[in-house]
């Protein structure tokens, strides 16, 4: 079959288009025939091997898949071996049915992107009616679906961070208040000014850097900062826990892979919400960008480079 794999850890030069064996079913695990792969972030980290998870060589990147069961089923769910391949191996009770009219797309950003907006605002920030939220990167495939979802459980004001005034228009368009500049300089300032002047409740940072630095010092009373990602791949400064206490603030970290615990209620259940929101209308992600496989580096240039909006995924014919 023809995958992507890693042979030397580095940049997007790295992922090279191979034939490669077919994986092989094995105990609680079958052949998924894949008709895409979802690009995340994670897996420009894991091509590097600067994520939680260290790697080892060779490897095919991509944890997220959406094709066929042997028994036909089209399912979305997590590869046991990597997704950037025209077959993968999937544990059937990690996978979870698709409706025939929805788009490979579609259900790939509820998988992990939807799933993390989700958790983010449910689990972690646990916001409240009426509390005014921060979403860095509020054009990206988590943030795209964060705006709406924050806006239909009623979030007060919801301030998106971008970094192009495309951008910016787009995440108005999906439910924000205001939008500002994703530039960090006085980014502190910027943001209480786009509260009318008041720190903010909940602040959803996948960025790191200066731009986590600004998010914390923009929180209020009992506010919560939730990071999930570090995508300028630089180190924020170190907190000490007491300097918290003075506002009684909480910094929580989030990554989905934790979820997994406990599949029923923090996966399955959260998904068909996620899935019935889509159905209804009420939640419509956005069309996104999609790859052929050949061309898993350049999806990967874009998506560090910030050149796309939504879910990035990776198509097998």
């Amino acid at each position: 079959m023809r995958a992507i794999q890693v042979s030397r850890f580095g940049g997007p030069e790295v992922l090279e288009l191979l034939e490669v064996p077919d994986p092989q079913p094995a105990p609680g695990l079958e052949v998924l025939e894949v008709e895409a792969a979802g690009v995340n972030f994670a897996d420009t980290h894991a091509a590097e091997n600067s994520y939680l998870s260290e790697q080892t060589l060779p490897f095919i990147p991509g944890g997220e898949v959406i094709g066929r069961l042997p028994d036909g089923r089209r399912v979305c769910g997590f590869a046991a071996t990597g997704g950037y391949a025209e077959k993968a191996l999937v544990a059937p009770d990690a996978c979870f049915e698709v409706p025939e009219d929805m788009s490979a797309t579609a259900a790939l950003s509820l998988l992990v992107q939807g799933l993390t907006a989700w958790h983010l605002i449910k689990t972690s920030a646990r916001m409240q009616p009426g509390e005014s939220v921060v979403v860095h990167a509020a054009s990206g495939g988590v943030g795209s679906l964060l705006v709406p979802l924050a806006r239909h459980w009623d979030a007060g004001r919801i301030i998106a961070v971008a970094s192009t005034q495309d951008k910016r228009d787009l995440a108005i368009d999906r439910g924000a208040d205001v939008a500002i500049d994703s530039d960090p300089t006085n980014m502190t300032a910027a943001i209480r000014e786009a509260n009318e002047g008041k720190r903010v409740d909940v602040v959803w940072d996948m960025v790191g850097g200066p731009t986590t630095d600004a998010s914390l010092a923009a929180l209020g009373r009992f506010g919560r900062l939730v990071v999930y990602g570090m995508a300028s791949r630089q180190v924020a400064t170190p907190i000490v826990p007491a300097a918290l206490m003075a506002k009684s603030q909480s910094v929580v970290g989030f990554w989905l892979i934790d979820c997994m615990r406990d599949p029923v209620q923090m996966i399955a259940g959260p998904l068909a919400e996620l899935i019935g929101l889509v159905q209804s209308r009420v939640l419509q992600p956005l069309p996104g960008h999609a790859y052929p496989l050949s061309e898993a580096p350049r999806a990967h240039e874009d998506l560090r480079a910030r050149a796309t909006t939504g879910k990035v995924i990776l198509t097998v014919d």
